[in-house]
């Protein structure tokens, strides 16, 4: 059974108010989007048929002002001719034309008005669809949000995830503090057995550099006297 039992009913929703009361609001939106788009198509294909109606009783008007135009021309050329019986009937069948035709542009007038019905229905309903198409949006974009939320919760609880990391930041914090205090309890001491042959290779290294930097400037002095 559908939502809506006809087109008034849907001009006259108030969809906010409709999927408020709606248990499940995406199923009654989706439902309220079908029914809109099945009932926009009845319409339109009323719409059709009607504009075919105007255009054969347009057509209709058209060959009935010609044949009246016709039976004019006919009454004048017997009345040419002296022939006022021939006019005379040629008039009558001129009337009965021009009343078929008023009765006939009546009939299309009626056609226009109701295809301007017609036509203002259309656009109510389609912008009802428009509306109901853009909840429907607004739906899904709440229910993936609330997906996502679901998802984050799943996942591990941040507080937790905070706390452990704060945890091994504390943990970290005081692995560099006994490093620290290791290394200030060796300021001072005396140099290693390591220190103190490293510090004799650097000595070697100075002297000989001292060496060859004597004997180039004796070279160069030699070279200039």
């Amino acid at each position: 059974m559908g939502i809506f039992s006809r087109f008034g009913d849907i001009i006259n929703a108030n969809l906010t108010a409709l999927l408020d009361r709606a248990e499940d609001p995406a199923k009654m939106i989706r439902m309220m989007i079908q029914e809109m788009e099945e009932t926009l198509v009845e319409v339109r294909t009323t719409s059709a048929r009607v504009i075919a109606d105007r255009k054969e009783q347009e057509r209709r008007v058209t060959r009935l002002q010609q044949e009246a135009s016709d039976w004019e021309a006919k009454a004048r050329l017997a009345i040419s001719k002296g022939r006022e019986d021939l006019a005379r009937a040629a008039l009558a069948e001129q009337q009965a034309v021009e009343d078929s035709l008023k009765a006939c542009s009546r009939e299309l007038t009626i056609i226009e008005e109701q295809l301007q019905v017609l036509h203002e229905e259309i656009g109510q309903l389609q912008q009802k669809l428009d509306d109901a198409k853009t909840k429907q949006k607004a739906l899904l974009v709440r229910e993936q949000t609330s997906r996502s939320r679901m998802d984050m919760r799943r996942s591990g609880n941040r507080e937790k995830l905070e706390e452990a990391f704060r945890k091994f930041d504390a943990y970290e914090r005081k692995m560099d503090n006994l490093e620290a205090q290791l290394e200030s309890e060796d300021l001072g001491r005396g140099r290693s057995l390591h220190d103190e042959f490293a510090e004799l290779e650097r000595n070697d290294k100075v002297e000989e550099a001292l060496a060859a930097l004597k004997a180039r400037m004796s070279g160069d002095s030699r070279s200039d006297s």
